[in-house]
């Protein structure tokens, strides 16, 4: 025989490896819903909204929606306005340390002891999921869909995945979209009512943890 035999043991796994807590929520935790619904920020021709927080036990999801409109714009520039704001442009973000454009959706959270994360410092820096944990606290962005409806209306859903869990105190939300019309907007959230939330969070299956 020319070429032996691969040994059974050496056959190749195609399990999914488990992504560490800085990069997503545990895959068998179901979170508990924060109710927030808040209106982050609006302007003519767009709306940022933070309807609920899943929280788990390792950190918080924040699940944003970005509703906008046509209106006056032509349709080129609807055009750019809807797609600035969808998660493959969020994707093309900056790299190293250039400036966001202006077509940029930029949002982020600072603590009260004036830490923070943004979601431009996570496109800049394209930190590796399965590399040394960082010091945290970072935000990272987390792609769900986008759309459109009528021609006219755009909409945008995505999720901001914040670890570790904020402190139990009020922090800040903020959002900033120059080409959205939207100058810096900052609105708070409650921290204590996210940490009580974690407890809440249940295992799909119990009893497994993983």
């Amino acid at each position: 025989m020319f070429f032996d035999p691969v040994p059974t043991e050496q056959e190749p796994s195609f399990g999914r490896p488990e992504l560490p807590p800085w990069s997503a929520p545990p895959s068998l935790e179901a979170g508990a819903v924060l109710a927030v619904e808040r209106v982050v920020a609006r302007s003519p021709n767009v709306v940022v909204l933070l309807p609920t927080i899943r929280v788990f036990s390792t950190g918080c999801m924040l699940e944003v929606e970005v509703v906008s409109r046509q209106g006056d714009l032509s349709a080129q520039d609807w055009w750019y306005l809807h797609m600035g704001g969808s998660p493959f442009a969020q994707a093309a973000g900056p790299r190293g340390g250039a400036q966001p454009p202006d077509s940029l959706l930029r949002l982020g959270v600072r603590f009260a002891d004036g830490t923070k994360a943004t979601t431009v410092d996570q496109l800049r820096n394209r930190m590796s999921p399965f590399g040394e944990p960082p010091a945290g606290p970072t935000l990272a962005w987390s792609p769900v869909g986008s759309g459109m409806r009528g021609g006219e209306f755009g909409f945008s859903d995505f999720g901001l995945w914040l670890w570790p869990l904020p402190p139990a105190e009020t922090f800040e939300f903020a959002v900033e979209w120059p080409l959205g019309g939207i100058e810096l907007t900052i609105v708070e959230l409650d921290g204590a009512a996210i940490v009580s939330a974690a407890g809440r969070s249940a295992h799909y299956w119990p009893g497994d943890d993983r």
